[in-house]
């Protein structure tokens, strides 16, 4: 018996073929889909309004990544900060002065495939790696004085990750998502887990931080729930906290105005004593 499109067989055949495709679509062009980069000539020059330095990273495998290092007046340390999924350093570096006037440097790195850094993204462990090299780079600068690591949506996994094999002073995420597989169960759950290939499992990796822990979130964030951050309290040690920001939704952040606050009235007592 031939079986053909309009048999219950032949529309089955037909859903699972589609869904198939789907998932091999979702598979290979990710990337795509989680990381808008904006992408400069290697001879742009930045025009920031204060004291910066442009840093190269050599990664492991030869390609150089831009970083900018933002120089307070006078520096307690440096906070080290993986910004988020899109735009570059050109757009994320008008966030500096709100934590070089707290007396800290700040460096932001972009990714690969970000502002003027080589190559392009193409699997956790090297996006890991490079961010590893880039702190190992920084880190002797600072000896004997604060680090903090900070990261934003997309950059709180691997801030998370950092901080959990590097025991900085201090940890701050903003806006994290408790793993990017639980993210994509809530928008695309009938996707099986492995066909994603950067699952961030931020949860995981703040149970191997041993500084301390602060997390700010919005509660009227529209990209990642709110629920996440109070999902990641339940791996929190003694100590670590959950700030909330009030009517704040997931962009903006560092501009609002109690987290400003936050920072720079309880910055001083968060990083660690000698």
């Amino acid at each position: 018996m031939r079986i053909t499109g309009n048999t219950p067989g032949g529309l089955l055949i037909f859903g699972c073929l589609i869904y198939v495709l789907a998932c091999a679509v979702l598979y290979v062009f990710q990337e795509e889909l989680i990381f808008f980069p904006e992408k400069l000539s290697t001879d742009y020059e930045f025009r920031f309004d204060q004291t910066f330095e442009e840093v190269s990273v050599k990664t492991k495998d030869g390609l150089n990544l831009n970083g900018v290092l933002f120089k307070a007046d006078t520096s307690e340390g440096l906070i080290f900060y993986l910004h988020g999924n899109a735009g570059s350093i050109r757009s994320w570096g008008t966030i500096a002065s709100h934590y070089t006037d707290l007396g800290y440097d700040l460096f932001i790195l972009d990714y690969r495939g970000y502002g003027k850094s080589e190559g392009t993204i193409q699997n956790e462990v090297t996006f890991f790696s490079d961010i590893q090299t880039a702190y190992d780079l920084l880190k002797p600068r600072y000896n004997g004085q604060r680090i903090v690591i900070s990261g934003y949506s997309i950059g709180t996994g691997s801030a998370a990750w950092l901080a959990s094999v590097n025991n900085p002073d201090l940890l701050i995420l903003q806006a994290p998502y408790y793993s990017l597989t639980d993210m994509k169960d809530k928008l695309l759950p009938v996707i099986p887990d492995f066909v994603l290939k950067y699952k961030f499992e931020t949860y995981q990796f703040l149970e191997n931080v041993e500084s301390p822990v602060i997390i700010f979130h919005g509660d009227r964030d529209e990209v990642i729930s709110y629920q996440s951050s109070m999902k990641l309290q339940n791996h929190f040690k003694p100590g670590d906290v959950l700030i909330t920001l009030r009517d704040q939704g997931h962009n903006g952040m560092s501009y609002n105005t109690a987290y400003r606050s936050e920072l720079r009235q309880r910055l001083p007592t968060w990083v660690k004593k000698d």
